[in-house]
């Protein structure tokens, strides 16, 4: 016997040339050290790439307690976990609290400072992000978060404070995920439905579900122009969700890149895929205790949406909360985990809700609303809302 084979290079020889046993290894590596990893040699490199495309599931960062000062405590979790993370973003939605990501202060005069401020903390964050990465920010004036570590963990409903979270989707088999951004423009009153299409929201089959984000809602004539963004994909059997944000702050897409300004318009994501199932229900004025909120999830829950690899969304008016259920804190957050207790929950309190009843089922085959468009512009009013994004083999793995 060869005695060099038992000696300390056997085991480079091993790590050197069985790919199934380098593949075996490298997968307990999160993704940055994968990525390291994978410049050692060509069959390291393909091992990695074949780790990163199984990889399918969405991750999260999240922010529930302010830090010590200097940058949100989103930015300081980003910093730490995006070492931790077994996924590779390719888009990545983040949303927190507008006044502590902006500053602490609130005099007019001081308006450009805040701004100037916001724009740091979202380049900071942006360049912890891979530079092919879509990137949409929001800022608004409360957060719904779940903890970092389980699906299962109990969401918060946080209205006051520093908080924040990021999604980051990697790229999913058979989902398209999209940035747009429709900013109002004083000379042109019709949208270009050339930029409708671009943004794959127009003349695409595959269009399941569209967040949208309107933003500096109290600028004249915001809301009619959310109207207009609105009222042709009311026409298409797709589940529209979103609301009313302070402003945003990052907007990274495929083609372009936006920067935030003094002017009104809508951000947002659309999800194409035959596989993508959606369902949302709104929690109108009379939803005001325990029980008509859970009602509420009962119906959400007969949409039969699949629960593996989904998330949920909720957009609520800064107006509920504690204040609308009589002190009680948490309550929609509670009702929605009573109901499904694998599904992560994210969302904000805003300036107004955009969603309504509606379900794209399964099989892959919507279900058509009625003649009649439904009512899509709301205040003092909570949209739910579940995205399941397929059940694929990879997406199992």
């Amino acid at each position: 016997m060869d005695t060099d084979m038992d000696g300390p290079g056997k085991g480079g020889l091993v790590l050197g040339n069985l790919a199934e046993v380098v593949e075996r290894v490298l997968g307990f590596l999160p993704t940055k050290a994968l990525l390291r990893a994978a410049c050692v040699c060509r069959l390291w490199r393909e091992c990695a790439r074949r780790i990163l495309r199984t990889r399918q599931r969405l991750s999260w960062v999240s922010a529930l307690e302010p830090g010590p000062p200097g940058g949100h405590a989103l930015l300081r979790a980003l910093h730490t976990e995006l070492q931790r993370v077994h996924v590779l973003p390719h888009t990545v939605l983040y949303i927190a609290d507008a006044e502590t990501f902006s500053g602490h202060e609130e005099c007019h005069e001081h308006k450009k400072a805040r701004k100037r401020n916001s724009k740091e903390t979202a380049l900071a964050i942006e360049k912890l992000l891979p530079k092919r990465c879509q990137v949409l920010g929001l800022l608004t004036p409360g957060i719904v978060v779940t903890p970092m570590g389980s699906s299962s963990n109990q969401p918060q409903e946080i209205e006051d404070g520093e908080a924040g979270f990021a999604l980051l989707f990697p790229k999913i088999d058979g989902v398209k995920i999209q940035t747009f951004h429709f900013p109002k423009e004083v000379k042109n009153r019709v949208i270009d439905e050339n930029k409708f299409a671009e943004a794959g929201l127009k003349n695409n089959p595959d269009l399941r579900v569209v967040l949208l984000f309107g933003y500096n809602s109290w600028k004249s004539g915001a809301t009619r122009f959310l109207h207009q963004i609105v009222n042709p994909l009311n026409e298409k059997s797709i589940i529209l969700a979103g609301g009313q944000v302070e402003s945003f702050t990052s907007l990274i897409s495929e083609n372009n890149n936006a920067q935030p300004s003094d002017a009104c318009g809508v951000v947002g994501l659309a999800f194409s895929g035959p596989q993508i199932q959606s369902a949302t229900v709104l929690l109108d004025q009379d939803v005001a205790d325990e029980r008509t909120a859970e009602a509420a999830m009962q119906r959400l829950k007969a949409a039969n949406i699949p629960e593996c690899n989904t998330i949920g969304f909720m957009f609520a008016c800064v107006g509920r909360g504690y204040r609308h259920y009589k002190t009680k804190r948490n309550m929609e957050a509670d009702a929605f985990r009573k109901f499904f207790p694998n599904v992560p929950l994210f969302g904000f309190f805003g300036h107004g809700e955009i969603g309504c009843d509606r379900i794209v089922t399964g099989n892959f085959v919507l279900r058509e609303c009625n003649d009649v468009k439904d009512d899509l512009l709301h205040g003092y009013t909570t949209v739910m809302t579940l995205i399941h994004l397929g059940s694929t083999k990879a997406n199992q793995a």
